[in-house]
């Protein structure tokens, strides 16, 4: 099944998102995010070839809010999440670092997950109990760091609910480097592969951990949110994340956060 996950992303980034990168216009959503018709098209071929791979609903970005509750509510038996461009305003401004996202959930949580950025070519996997890929190699890719100073974090400061939290971060943060590069679900993938060492963010939807978060617990790595230990009983349309792959950091990570919040 992910090889056929794998050739639909392809083939919907090669003939839907490829020829409309740098030749699209842009508008915005009702909550003050950027859409193209990049998005829609994407988001339309992934609604039409996912059920013929397994045949569960496709839930979407682009949907109506009404529409992914409903969505959600009636199949928790299985359901595909699909954000059809992450990092739209990358992908409008010429940004190299958007990605197309597939994730099959069951019972609330992540079984399956595919993230595509066509621009690299770089294809990240996961199915829960048979480890993470990129491109056919196990992640992580490298060794990660085991120590604070030397770690790269992404952290994404905008959501951060705490005010306190975000002027920490800025001011006083342990670790070694700060990253936003502005796409949730290439950020799971760094970190799975060991590019980045930490993660945080403070409230995604979704589509921008349903795919990503899978395959990083299967490259090794742990995951809490702000408001729980347990990452995957949390909040569903707002999901706060505290991440590391190496245990040790993680650890240290986790611990850090919560005494600044």
């Amino acid at each position: 099944m992910l090889e056929q996950v794998m050739q639909v992303l392809r083939e919907v980034a090669r003939d839907e998102v490829m020829p409309r990168f740098l030749r699209v216009g842009k508008s915005r959503k009702d909550d003050g995010t950027l859409f193209t018709e990049a998005d829609m098209a994407c988001q339309q071929a992934l609604q039409a070839a996912l059920p013929r791979i397994l045949p569960h609903p496709v839930l979407g970005e682009e949907m109506e809010l009404a529409e992914q509750d409903r969505l959600w509510a009636e199949n928790q038996d299985g359901l595909w999440v699909v954000d059809p461009i992450d990092g739209t305003t990358n992908f409008v401004n010429g940004l190299p670092y958007f990605a197309i996202s597939v994730g099959l959930m069951v019972g609330g949580k992540s079984r399956l997950g595919v993230i595509y950025n066509p621009v690299s070519q770089e294809m990240f996997y996961a199915s829960r109990g048979e480890g993470a890929f990129l491109n056919g190699q196990r992640l992580p890719l490298k060794t990660v760091v085991n120590t604070m100073c030397d770690a790269i974090a992404s952290v994404e400061v905008k959501y951060l609910r705490s005010g306190k939290l975000a002027a920490r971060i800025g001011s006083t943060c342990p670790c070694g480097s700060l990253r936003n590069l502005g796409s949730s679900t290439l950020d799971w993938c760094y970190l799975a592969a060991g590019r980045y060492d930490l993660y945080l963010h403070g409230g995604q939807r979704l589509w921008d951990y349903a795919a990503g978060a899978v395959i990083l617990e299967e490259a090794g790595g742990q995951i809490a949110s702000l408001n729980s230990d347990d990452y995957w009983s949390d909040v569903i349309w707002k999901r706060s994340a505290i991440a590391a792959l190496n245990p040790e950091l993680f650890s240290q990570w986790h611990r850090w956060v919560r005494a600044n919040q």
